[in-house]
């Protein structure tokens, strides 16, 4: 059976229409190991990261001593330079926007060819077919297993034209620019309002906030209670496995998809019978995870759902000396760390009950309170919105503009 390769990809720029199909070399046609030790030491120490790629140690939170006699071993790396990881059978290979050394661990790749144009394959490795090709022979292996240059070389990559190469690199760094700026002005947003909190809430100790809406100005102050003292820490009626499935009625909640979309679900009798026979959150009370990733907040908006118990807990808030919607911004910004039991791991309803919280005491303070931020946290959202709708527009376009290798019958 005669075989073809499929070498032209979804989407490409005009001008290139005409050429012809697009080669697939193997990795080590175009790309060497390199091994330079020639160093004082007194380069960067790069850090090998997913989402980042090469970057100094000092520029992001990595603090690991390293000794003079080990930094003696390390590799110098190139700018432009490529790094099969320890991570890269899940992250794919990374790439070098500086010059330093990094672990003698890692292999340090470097193009082999003057039209080979590094900006291109920093995107094609991240690739997730590419990735997937990397680990075929991994399959079966223990997680930590490492790619291997043998892997890297036989496998092959695409070769197109240097200028081909050039304008889909500059197509992609283009919208890596837009993803930039929307992601920073993410972040001003959320120190922003990480900074609005604590002028309009009372610093520790305090039972005043540094700053206070003018009507409230004689309203007196704000008023500390633990929050066992005006509400209950409730969980829902336990679900077991087997009453739940991929598909069904009625979404059910773990911390892994708490906020997100649901993976599991439960029928529509249980839920039924569940919610009046045992505990239920009411509209607007605030669940809180944990476990998994502790303490995020959400608020419930009354949809059918139920959640996971003892991971997945509420406040039922009967007594209402605090407004829900305050109740919920005064968790999200607690610091749970600082709970006296409180391991990273896990939020234990003692904690819950015994943590003090300070609100003021005039219903329309604290609405006004409640309502400002949560017009921040409109902008935010919307903010990343945008910020989501370009990563998916690049998700779309790498997949489109690099060719797909694959053989098909002809």
């Amino acid at each position: 059976m005669n075989k073809k390769q499929e070498i032209v990809p979804k989407l490409r720029f005009p001008e290139f229409e005409v050429d012809y199909n697009i080669k697939f070399l193997r990795g080590d046609s175009l790309f060497e190991p390199v091994v330079n030790k020639n160093h004082n030491s007194d380069l960067p120490l790069l850090a090998i990261t997913q989402d980042q790629g090469a970057v100094p140690r000092d520029q992001i939170d990595y603090n690991v001593t390293v000794t003079k006699k080990s930094l003696a071993t390390y590799k110098v790396v190139e700018i432009g330079d490529f790094i099969i990881s320890l991570r890269s059978f899940q992250g794919g290979i990374e790439y070098s926007r500086f010059k330093g050394i990094c672990s003698p661990a890692y292999i340090v790749l470097r193009k082999k060819r003057n039209d080979v144009l590094e900006r291109y394959y920093k995107y094609y490795f991240k690739l997730e077919n590419y990735i997937q090709k990397l680990n075929r022979n991994l399959e079966g292996i223990r997680d930590g297993k490492m790619i291997s240059y043998s892997q890297f070389s036989t496998t092959k990559i695409p070769y197109p034209s240097l200028r081909e190469q050039q304008k889909v690199a500059d197509c992609l760094s283009s919208i890596d620019k837009l993803i930039d700026v929307e992601g920073r002005k993410l972040e001003l947003l959320k120190k922003y309002k990480k900074g609005l909190m604590q002028k309009l809430f009372p610093a520790e100790g305090k039972t005043l906030p540094e700053w206070r809406f003018p009507e409230f100005q004689r309203c007196g102050e704000w008023i500390s209670k633990p929050l066992g003292k005006i509400s209950e820490i409730l969980m829902c009626k336990r679900i077991f496995a087997n009453e739940t499935d991929i598909t069904g009625e009625v979404p059910f909640y773990k911390i892994g998809t708490l906020g997100g979309k649901p993976d599991r679900f439960i029928s529509r009798s249980t839920f039924e019978r569940y919610k009046e026979l045992y505990n239920f959150p009411k509209e607007g009370e605030v669940l809180i995870s944990c476990s998994g990733t502790v303490g995020r907040c959400l608020q419930y908006d009354g949809c059918d759902a139920y959640f996971q118990d003892s991971n997945i807990v509420w406040v039922d808030n009967q007594t209402l000396e605090i407004d829900n919607d305050l109740l919920f911004h005064l968790l999200s910004g607690t610091n749970w760390n600082r709970l006296n039991s409180t391991t990273i791991t896990r939020i234990y309803t003692s904690d819950l009950k015994e943590l003090i919280i300070s609100f003021p005491v005039n219903k329309n303070e604290q609405l006004k309170i409640a309502n400002c931020l949560s017009s921040i946290d409109s902008l935010i959202e919307a903010q990343s919105n945008k910020f989501e709708f370009y990563r998916t527009q690049k998700k779309g376009l790498m997949q489109g503009l690099f060719p797909s290798f694959k053989e098909a019958d002809e």
